[in-house]
């Protein structure tokens, strides 16, 4: 009897069939490596909660970014920890500011091979922990924090920056940055917002990374999204779009995967996925524990997120995902 779902069958039966017949596929090009660098230290410093990812010194930095490109990955997300924060966080447009420093030195390096995306907030820079400036009540100030933005991202681009990603959240953020970017003449650099950027508990191990404590032990609710909500991040997505964002981003992206297939159908933009490091810890915790196979399940979840309708994904795993692709 000639069962139909024999057919499907028929095509799992040999790895180079399943690769034949795949409706999704997972390559470099797809990755995006978060990095970190800290002023003041001369040796990787290893994070603990995110187990294979360091904080890098300038020189170590330089080196991580060589290995990424030699293993195909186009493009990384840079993070920096000061040595010195505030309550503004002006380090965060100083241009002798880590990351401005590290931008420059990499766009020497790696040219046109690496797109250089400068992570554009200001919470790894201020001494409360919070996105921007806050007022006498502990509240922070939507829009006196959109002028920080604007000159941090007109630093980040003067230093080396091919992409600005402002991580706030804040009202208004990508149409400050786009007039601020224009005014500078970079008209031609692109815009990633975090348009969908979930007050999540799976950010510890980042926090751990960018030495980050929100000050009175707040949190970040009154100005990130709401994870009970969706229709609410449809609309901060289409408000970036039209505010002039060039991608648009959903973070985190396992816990999130509806908000990732509803934004690929509301807009054209490309769209990008945080892959948090929550989500990289508990693999690798499980894994080291001998719970699961570690690497499958790191390219298994990739998949899921790219299948959900991200173009772009932002991992900690990317150098371990493009190892096992160039295996394959």
């Amino acid at each position: 009897m000639p069962y139909p779902e024999r057919r499907m069958r028929r095509l799992r039966r040999t790895p180079a069939l399943r690769r034949m017949v795949a409706e999704t596929t997972l390559s470099t090009a797809d990755l995006i490596a978060p990095v970190f660098v800290r002023e003041g230290i001369t040796e990787p410093h290893p994070i603990e909660s995110l187990p294979g990812v360091s904080q890098h010194s300038l020189d170590s930095l330089r080196a991580e970014a060589e290995r990424l490109t030699g293993l195909g990955i186009g493009a990384m997300v840079l993070f920096g920890i000061p040595e010195h924060k505030n309550a503004e966080g002006s380090e965060s447009w100083n241009p002798d500011g880590i990351v401005q420093v590290a931008l420059a030195a990499l766009s020497k390096d790696l040219g046109d091979d690496m797109v250089l995306i400068a992570d554009l907030c200001v919470d790894e820079y201020t001494d409360h922990g919070h996105c921007g400036i806050v007022d006498a009540e502990g509240n922070v100030d939507n829009d006196a924090t959109l002028e920080l933005y604007s000159r941090a991202a007109v630093a980040q681009v003067d230093a080396g920056a091919d992409i600005v990603a402002p991580s706030g959240m804040m009202d208004g953020q990508v149409a400050s940055i786009r007039a601020a970017l224009d005014i500078a003449a970079y008209d031609e650099t692109p815009i990633l917002a975090y348009a969908a950027k979930y007050a999540s508990a799976l950010y510890g191990p980042f926090r751990d990374a960018v030495d980050v404590t929100i000050a009175g032990g707040g949190d970040r609710k009154a100005y990130q999204q709401d994870p009970a909500n969706v229709r609410e991040s449809m609309t901060e997505i289409q408000l970036d779009v039209d505010e002039g964002a060039d991608i648009v981003m959903v973070k985190p992206a396992l816990s999130y995967l509806d908000v990732i297939s509803l934004a690929r159908e509301q807009v054209d933009v490309p769209i990008a996925a945080y892959h948090v490091s929550g989500e990289y810890a508990m693999v690798k915790a499980a894994a080291a524990n001998g719970w699961i196979d570690g690497d499958a399940v790191a390219m298994e979840q990739t998949l899921a997120i790219k299948r959900a309708g991200a173009d772009l994904i932002l991992t900690y795993f990317a150098g371990e995902l493009a190892e096992a692709l160039r295996s394959q």
